[in-house]
């Protein structure tokens, strides 16, 4: 029934906020926002090293300084392309096992405060995910009063909106750092191509999940209101034809009891009203203690 469905969007909103939490973590923590290539000049060939990977002299006799020494690499042959992947903490290169640098260093002066302020925008956008997370399994694992359920409700999905909001200003502040460090960073840094990796990705499929866990929220708190709603205009309707009330008050008083019920009770507002008849004695004694 309508419980059922109640319960199946709670935890559809749980799993998308807990799918966006781990996906935010994972992100963080990796250093693949960004990955791409350098070009770094060969080294020149020592000893009895051969291949690709370094500039050969025409001659084998490379330490006698008489003689006359010739490269064969031109252009872009004297180069080779090393692979880096970058992330909000760390950049690597891929020399012999990795080397890697902290990527707050890389950045110029002046977008340095930028990436703190993504860093703590990151931090703040977990946090609100978890806390939204954590009301989430509250309503779902908690049988409190359905108003109580409904508070909870209302303030998961306003945590969940403001994570959502915070998390893409942090990207949109790391993807501006980036571009800008590409640009002025230092010259041993500088990549040649570049693209966004699986991190970046991962970071914004979270943002999706949060979005989605928020809008599967604020549809289940809206639906429940408009159901209970609903179903106080109909008692109304039902009470005024079954008893005609002479006062048209009556009905509003004997939906006031049903309303006030629900702060002690656990049933579902949008659940059929049992009981009218009792509730509209009750009503029709209040109106004939009045006369």
């Amino acid at each position: 029934g309508k419980t059922s469905h109640r319960r199946q969007r709670a935890s559809a909103a749980f799993s998308l906020s807990f799918l966006s939490l781990v996906f935010s973590i994972t992100a963080l923590s990796s250093s693949y926002w960004c990955e791409g290539t350098r070009k770094v000049a060969k080294p020149f060939c020592t000893g009895q090293s051969k291949g690709d990977h370094c500039i050969r002299f025409n001659s084998p006799d490379a330490s006698n300084s008489n003689a006359v020494q010739y490269i064969w690499e031109t252009g872009d042959d004297k180069f080779i392309d090393r692979k880096f992947h970058a992330g909000i903490w760390y950049s690597c290169e891929e020399i012999v096992g990795e080397k890697c640098r902290s990527f707050i260093s890389l950045t110029p002066a002046a977008d340095r405060g930028v990436l703190w302020l993504s860093i703590v925008a990151e931090l703040l956008y977990i946090i609100l995910l978890l806390t939204g997370a954590i009301l989430m399994s509250v309503e779902m694992c908690y049988y409190s009063t359905v108003i109580d359920g409904l508070k909870i409700n209302a303030f998961s999905a306003v945590v969940t909106v403001l994570a959502g909001l915070l998390g893409m200003v942090a990207h949109m502040m790391y993807t501006t750092v980036f571009q800008m460090t590409v640009n002025l960073g230092p010259e041993d840094w500088r990549p040649h191509t570049w693209d966004y990796g699986w991190s970046y990705c991962l970071a914004w499929a979270s943002f999706a999940c949060c979005m989605a866990a928020a809008v599967t929220t604020i549809n289940k708190y809206t639906k429940t209101i408009l159901e209970f709603k609903h179903k106080r205009k109909m008692l109304e309707r039902r009470l005024k034809i079954k008893y005609k009330f002479p006062d048209h008050t009556a009905p509003e008083k004997a939906c006031n009891v049903y309303v006030n019920s629900f702060h002690n009770s656990t049933e579902d507002p949008a659940h059929p009203i049992k009981g009218l008849r009792h509730l509209a004695t009750i009503s029709v004694l209040q109106h004939t203690t009045h006369l």
